[in-house]
């Protein structure tokens, strides 16, 4: 399974979670693919991970979250570009009344300083990660997955990223990119009423001189002239002062103000603050690992590392065994193998076989369990047939290597042999064995599959 790296740390720290929630999950063929996979502790930890969540469905989960996420977005964007067409019409207005600069600019601008002022101050004092709309996105991606496999996955991905300082720089990324498609947004509503409608401006106060709204207008006009945006004379500024001026010079230079300093103190700062975020996202994102002293990862020390096997069944009963499905390439794998678990030396073993099928033997211990299943790990056949006793109780252990078995091979198929001439099956047993593997989904027959091994084909 191939997955960007930010993707398969996540997942990582998915299972962490959950593990630490709900115990230690029944990871023993997670483990051994783990330690033939090799590596250092990370790389095994991560191996481990992505093995579980393929398993139990935290990858789709993951998935279902990214499109959330994304869906979360793509919805944000939309009420973004609604607001930003809404700001460029309350600004000017229906245009039977003049604009009062400042007011305009005051709509235009004024919650994007004060968001702005506050999503810088978050990053100096608070970490970043709490603006409203970078917590209203998280919010509705983890809405959106609508998948209850991914009550983890949300949390996961925030815990990642806030112990590396990610996470501001993702919502940065968000943040800066919605206003900057709702400024857009405005500056082009804006441009669009201005080349059909005619507008004349003024400013007024009750308070302040005249003067003071010369120097306010030439100093917020003074970046954007150097631009090439038309910034008004004090003569044009103390005469609006009193009405709107009618003279065409006069309109075209308050418009043209009104545009320069939407863009300079509105477009300029976000493209620039998202275009840092994506740098350091990206430069981050590049120099991320697993922090291997998280609460649960040095527990797997042992389980992935170890310096001897361990003997019995040391985890819990899980509620379920998971049901067999077979590993990603299997499928186009070849030959085909019988193999038989636990039998008795009475029955004699192996039947005749074709000259295409191999002969794995009597899995009788944990040596011999392991050894088998590090060769199917590395050559897995495409034809797997399993022979059990159905006078033994399917027991948990059992249970767990058919599924291990099976899920190394493309096809597999369950052999329940007859009893030895003179004895009979217990039917109840027998249904215990048939419930278990329909469980499972594994197929099992009462009669010989050499046929099968052999072609393909019953």
């Amino acid at each position: 399974m191939s997955l960007p790296k930010l993707q398969r740390l996540w997942l990582c720290e998915a299972v962490r979670l959950r593990e630490e929630h709900a115990g230690l999950l029944e990871d023993s063929e997670a483990n051994r693919r783990a330690q033939v996979a090799g590596g250092d502790l990370a790389t095994r930890i991560e191996h481990r991970a992505l093995h579980l969540a393929e398993r139990d469905g935290q990858v789709q989960a993951q998935r279902h979250w990214l499109q959330g996420a994304r869906l979360a977005l793509l919805l944000l964007g939309l009420l973004v570009l609604a607001s930003g067409a809404g700001l460029a019409v309350a600004a000017l207005g229906d245009g039977q009344t003049p604009v009062n600069v400042f007011w305009a600019l005051g709509s235009l601008l004024g919650l994007h300083i004060l968001m702005l002022l506050g999503w810088v101050l978050g990053l100096l004092f608070g970490g970043g990660h709490g603006a409203v709309l970078g917590r209203l996105w998280l919010w509705l991606s983890e809405k959106l997955a609508r998948d209850a496999s991914a009550l983890h996955t949300g949390p996961a991905l925030v815990l990642l990223l806030r112990r590396q300082r990610l996470n501001r720089w993702l919502v940065g990324m968000a943040v800066h990119g919605l206003w900057l498609v709702a400024l857009t947004t405005a500056l082009v509503m804006l441009l669009a009423l201005l080349s059909t409608r005619r507008y004349g401006f003024v400013w007024e106060t009750t308070l302040l001189g005249g003067n003071t709204f010369v120097a306010l207008t030439q100093a917020l006009g003074a970046l954007p002239g150097l631009l090439g945006f038309p910034v008004p004379d004090a003569a044009t500024i103390r005469a609006s002062g009193d009405s709107p001026l009618p003279l065409e010079a006069a309109r075209h230079a308050w418009a043209g103000w009104l545009i320069g300093v939407l863009m300079i103190y509105g477009l300029l700062p976000r493209l620039l603050l998202g275009l840092v975020c994506l740098w350091r996202w990206r430069t981050g994102t590049a120099r991320l690992t697993l922090d291997l002293s998280q609460p649960g990862y040095d527990l797997l020390r042992d389980r992935l590392q170890p310096n001897s096997e361990r003997l019995g069944i040391c985890d819990a009963e899980p509620a379920q065994l998971h049901r067999v499905q077979p590993a990603a390439g299997v499928a186009a794998s070849d030959g085909a193998l019988l193999v038989a678990i636990e039998l008795d030396d009475r029955r004699p073993w192996p039947p005749a076989l074709p000259k295409s099928v191999a002969d794995a033997g009597i899995i009788d211990s944990r040596e011999q369990r392991r050894q088998l299943l590090d060769q199917l790990t590395r050559f897995p056949p495409a034809r797997l047939a399993i022979a059990c006793d159905p006078r033994r109780s399917p027991d948990r252990g059992s249970l767990a290597l058919l599924a291990e078995l099976a899920r190394s091979a493309g096809e597999t198929r369950i052999w329940l042999l007859q009893p030895p001439q003179g004895e009979t099956l217990d039917s109840e047993r027998l249904g215990d064995w048939h419930k278990a593997l329909d469980d499972l989904q594994l197929v099992h027959r009462g009669s010989s599959p050499l046929t099968w091994l052999e072609t393909g084909h019953d």
